[in-house]
């Protein structure tokens, strides 16, 4: 574990108060209901005078979990996160068949992976109820594929819930994934924006 990421997790253990004989491992777990994983892929529409656009889709079939050892930091951890991308939805019922079946295949690698290996502490200081930036760094999964990747994130933790939300960007070429083109309707840029805003609960 990282000295960034232990860091990370010693501050957490400062944001609530622990009554007496609490010193086992806590379970936050992402609720779904409550979170969702956003991306935003600018295209060009060439048969309407380079009409620029962004596609926007997001899918709420997210699952992950933090666990806090208020007694042994060491053993805490982090993730791994997972998303199903076979169920990101946009304004475009064809765009979504198209990026499941051609363009990402999610519907035959539908299950996309972020274990975090480092994480840094951005803001001044940690206390219950105020927001602390984070830069987040890890290992992203997609069709088999696995890349370094960055997020920049707020973290709120408040009671029994943890809120936060994660943005960073990614390249589909460095996952095997070619830019969307239809030719001379469509092209998509390489680019994608990722956007992931979750809640989490503290487990019984």
């Amino acid at each position: 574990m990282s000295a960034r990421l232990i860091a990370l997790l010693a501050a957490v253990l400062t944001w609530a108060d622990l009554a007496a004989g609490a010193a086992i491992p806590q379970r936050f777990v992402i609720v779904p209901e409550e979170s969702q994983v956003i991306y935003r892929v600018r295209e060009v529409f060439l048969r309407e005078g380079n009409r620029l656009n962004t596609a926007v889709g997001t899918s709420g079939a997210v699952r992950g979990e933090i666990v806090v050892d208020r007694a042994a930091p060491l053993r805490s951890r982090l993730g791994p996160i997972t998303v199903d991308l076979s169920t990101f939805r946009s304004d475009s019922a064809r765009r979504d068949q198209a990026i499941r079946e051609r363009w990402l295949e999610s519907a035959r690698y539908p299950i996309a992976e972020f274990r975090a290996t480092a994480i840094e502490v951005l803001s001044a200081a940690v206390r219950e109820g105020q927001e602390v930036r984070l830069r987040i760094e890890g290992q992203l999964t997609v069709r088999e594929t696995t890349r370094a990747v960055a997020f920049q994130a707020t973290l709120t933790l408040q009671g029994d819930l943890l809120r936060g939300v994660a943005t960073g960007t990614i390249r589909m070429t460095d996952f095997g994934v070619e830019p969307p083109h239809l030719l001379g309707i469509l092209r998509a840029e390489d680019e994608v924006r990722l956007e992931f805003r979750f809640t989490a609960r503290r487990a019984p």
